[in-house]
């Protein structure tokens, strides 16, 4: 396993010109294989470089190579987990992988599957960063283009809350409440640009409550869910402790909200805030967002801007000019 950002967080000193400047790709091909968790089926991925400004696309190997792009227009199902569908070719539970190509910053990818669903792995975002790891990564010579806030966007549906708002850097701050002695009420605040995704956000597990479980399976949902690849829920406690945080639960928000976020098509400059919000919310904002040319502008980081100091402050990471 390569040693990319392996002591967590990054120095103070890294954090404004974090692998900004210019877009990324990872180095060489890596894989897994595992099931998918609402369909239960067994999946192979591959991660493989792409050149610069492709973005990440998801490649159906098992339907001739049918390919579809990770942006907002092809948005499908937003209810249990975010999935992508193009001319009736559908991607499911695309979330965790997703976030894990923005918190380590790869711009550029192909996602190769031979089924229908993303392998729910240990259901965070964990092996997907540590396949990256793995692969390495390649900065690419192409500057990388932000989708940077000029304008506050909040979306509303009852209690439930997410805003978007003018900042200089990438920041998450996320509140759940969960009648449950298990969760209640639990905020956390991330700073994306700072190299805390790894470490903070990446090993939280996707988590759901056991008497919710049979319906949910006679909605052909959860179907490949198990105690090792979820945090089981009982009515008064945990079937699976430990907690890998205390506030495990709002730290897997963050985490598919970083997901659902990628859909954007470009990173990010901007303060997310949400309250109660879930996947629905989520896709809803980044589509608002991009129909609304006033919200935001297109740009690069500023020309001039020495980027060597940033790569070599970061622990064990390497970066290939390509």
């Amino acid at each position: 396993m390569c040693g990319c950002f392996a002591t967590g967080e990054l120095p103070t000193s890294a954090f404004i010109l974090y692998l900004l400047i210019q877009e990324q790709t990872i180095r060489t091909a890596v894989e897994c294989q595992g099931v998918g968790l609402h369909s239960g089926a067994p999946v192979k991925l591959r991660i493989l470089p792409a050149p610069a400004s492709t973005g990440i696309i998801f490649r159906r190997v098992d339907l001739d190579g049918f390919e579809v792009e990770a942006v907002s227009k092809n948005v499908a199902r937003v209810s249990y987990a975010t999935s992508l569908m193009k001319k009736g070719v559908l991607i499911s539970t695309t979330e965790h992988l997703l976030s894990a190509l923005v918190g380590m910053r790869i711009d550029n990818a192909i996602i190769e599957l031979n089924n229908l669903e993303l392998p729910i792995l240990d259901g965070s975002a964990r092996p997907f960063v540590d396949l990256i790891r793995k692969a390495g990564i390649r900065k690419q010579r192409r500057a990388r283009s932000y989708v940077r806030i000029l304008r506050a966007l909040e979306v509303h549906e009852g209690n439930k809350f997410i805003g978007i708002y003018p900042a200089e850097s990438y920041s998450i701050s996320y509140t759940i409440n969960f009648p449950h002695p298990m969760i209640g009420r639990e905020a956390f605040r991330l700073e994306l640009t700072n190299g805390q995704y790894v470490s903070q956000i990446a090993p939280a597990r996707t988590f759901g409550f056991l008497h919710e479980a049979e319906a949910l399976r006679q909605q052909g949902l959860i179907r490949g869910a198990s105690k090792e690849n979820a945090l089981v829920l009982t009515r008064n406690g945990l079937e699976n402790p430990p907690l890998r945080y205390p506030d495990e639960f709002v730290r897997h928000k963050i985490l598919d909200l970083i997901g659902d976020l990628a859909l954007i098509g470009k990173q990010v400059l901007g303060n997310v805030v949400a309250d109660l919000a879930g996947h629905a919310m989520h896709t809803a904002l980044v589509s608002r967002l991009l129909r609304d040319r006033t919200l935001w502008e297109e740009t690069t980081l500023a020309e001039g801007r020495e980027e060597g100091s940033a790569y070599e402050n970061l622990p064990g990471q390497q970066v290939l000019q390509s």
